[in-house]
């Protein structure tokens, strides 16, 4: 695992850091040595071998082409065939450039190139494509033989899929800040985070053009962070290792607590079913599955190690208002609460939420975790966020966001980090803003983003199964913050296996569901 969290930076900090490090004694030359040689190393694996692939690497004029050209000489030091295609020209005297020349790089310049059909012919004939023009640098429109050469290899790109285009830090043409893209700018299949992921690639639309994106270290001086703030966490494997609930050998189901999960309705039982299933396979001790009268038959007959308590219903099948008595005489027996998957909004489960859960001082104060319908009713309580006692998960898609908030949805999205952090603050909650690129923020802890974009998880249910996985975690003694980033994180990465194990379409909720304890224990090894 990595000795320290990773962390996403703007270019500005990311330019303190270099300065830290270099005044702790890593110069900046070794830091780009040591990137290019990580990213070479990627390349190399990710081409299964180095020896007679062609591999075509577009250098710009900064650090970033700089970089691309020690990627080259490596790559031609292992026996590629590497042509080192200049975008912007270097200076003369560029040791990089001197250092590639002499390992046989072929290099060529654009300015001899008018018409490109250097470039066409090295595209045409190369495995993988390395963007190395602008990277993290200054952002600016792309224009010129740049814009030319981005068109160029768009274009080869959407005909030759077989070949891969990788971006060192950001996809040129993406603002590294704010993730803002120019029309041009180049789509990646991978991009290759050097040291910590750029907030360009970690907001939309910019996330759209970096394909998967793998974080490399560069072997930045361990010292480097002291005194800088940088309070935007990317959620790793290792991060989520270090967050997992421990599990001692002389351990016993009341170890693991006693999850109480109140959802569906007659129209959605399979939200209730989906979110039981995924507490009892991310550990949770024991798991209650309160439903109304008439779905209970039918999650019983389904769900073999789930406890029932059936409530009073409505007549459209939803949880009458007098079922929160009943919940609430019992709630001490459990360790948390999950409420809302399928639960129905209506008049009736608004009341009910309110009854259950806002009922003044001796309201639940027991963790709970708040998805889908039972966010939907919280939003019709007035002064729901000063009457609720509990210490709690807001588990929001953009649209219940824009609910709760009273903004546009189109307005969360525009600003999705600063609007989860903003209201976590507001509301002295945890949320997570569940959608590509996930956000989860609590008062005064900073911000995570779990890097998942995932049109696999575009499913009904997949959301259930996250609010279980949520509240697994809080019966065993999660804090809501670290439950949220630790159930999102598994949450992604199930689905992520399911996409490349099944595609990208027809990937159903409970395909993530048996995947889940493989993945922990997985984490677990790696943390040993």
């Amino acid at each position: 695992m990595a000795a320290y969290p990773t962390k996403v930076v703007s270019v500005a900090q990311m330019q303190a850091l270099e300065a830290a490090s270099e005044r702790l004694g890593i110069s900046t030359d070794t830091l780009m040595e040591n990137a290019g040689l990580a990213c070479a190393e990627f390349i190399r694996e990710r081409m299964g071998g180095a020896a007679s692939r062609k591999v075509l690497l577009l250098i710009g004029p900064g650090n970033n082409g700089a970089d691309g050209l020690v990627i080259g000489r490596h790559l031609r030091r292992w026996g590629a065939d590497v042509c080192c295609y200049v975008v912007r020209g270097r200076p003369v005297d560029d040791p990089k450039m001197l250092d590639a020349l002499g390992y046989g790089v072929n290099v060529v310049d654009a300015t001899d190139d008018s018409g490109f059909d250097k470039l066409r012919d090295w595209l045409t004939n190369s495995t993988v494509v390395v963007d190395a023009i602008l990277g993290a640098g200054r952002y600016r429109p792309l224009e010129g033989v740049v814009k030319g050469v981005v068109e160029i290899t768009n274009e080869h790109r959407s005909g030759h899929p077989v070949c891969d285009v990788v971006s060192i830090d950001l996809p040129t043409g993406v603002n590294p800040d704010t993730g803002e893209t120019d029309e041009n700018a180049l789509a990646a299949d991978v991009t290759l985070a050097l040291c910590y992921p750029k907030f360009g690639i970690a907001n939309f639309p910019g996330a759209a053009l970096a394909g998967r994106i793998a974080v490399l270290p560069i072997g930045l001086h361990p010292e480097a962070t002291d005194g800088i703030d940088l309070p935007v966490e990317w959620m790793t494997r290792g991060s989520a290792a270090r967050l997992l609930p421990d599990r001692p050998i002389d351990s016993h189901k009341g170890t693991y607590g006693h999850l109480l999960i109140v959802a569906g309705s007659r129209n959605f039982v399979g939200a209730a079913a989906l979110a039981a299933s995924a507490a009892h396979r991310v550990g949770a001790g024991l798991v209650t599955l309160a439903t109304p009268q008439s779905v209970y038959p039918l999650v019983a007959a389904k769900l073999t190690e789930t406890i029932h308590l059936p409530l009073p219903e409505d007549a459209d099948g939803r949880i009458d208002v007098s079922a929160a008595e009943i919940v609430r005489e019992r709630i001490t027996g459990y360790s948390a609460l999950a409420l809302g998957c399928g639960l129905g909004w209506s008049p009736g489960t608004t009341a009910f939420v309110d009854r259950l859960l806002l009922c003044g001082s001796d309201a639940p104060t027991l963790p709970t975790v708040i998805d889908a319908d039972g966010l939907n009713c919280l939003a019709q309580c007035a002064d729901w966020s000063k009457r609720l006692n509990a210490d709690a998960a807001l588990t929001p898609h953009p649209g219940e966001m824009a609910t709760l908030t009273g903004r546009s949805t189109s307005e969360i999205q525009a600003g999705r980090l600063s609007t989860t952090e903003e209201f976590a603050g507001r509301w002295r909650r945890t949320v997570l803003l569940k959608g590509a690129h996930s956000v989860v923020a609590a008062p005064n802890s900073g911000l995570s983003i779990l890097p998942f974009a995932n049109p696999a998880l575009a499913a009904g249910g997949t959301g259930d199964v996250l609010t279980g996985m949520i509240g697994g975690l809080l019966a065993q003694g999660l804090p809501p913050f670290a439950a949220a980033r630790l159930g999102g994180f598994l949450h992604g990465t199930v689905g992520q296996e399911a996409r490349d194990e099944m595609g990208a379409s027809g990937v159903v909720a409970s395909d993530l569901i048996h995947r889940i304890p493989q993945l922990m224990e997985s984490l677990r090894s790696q943390g040993r």
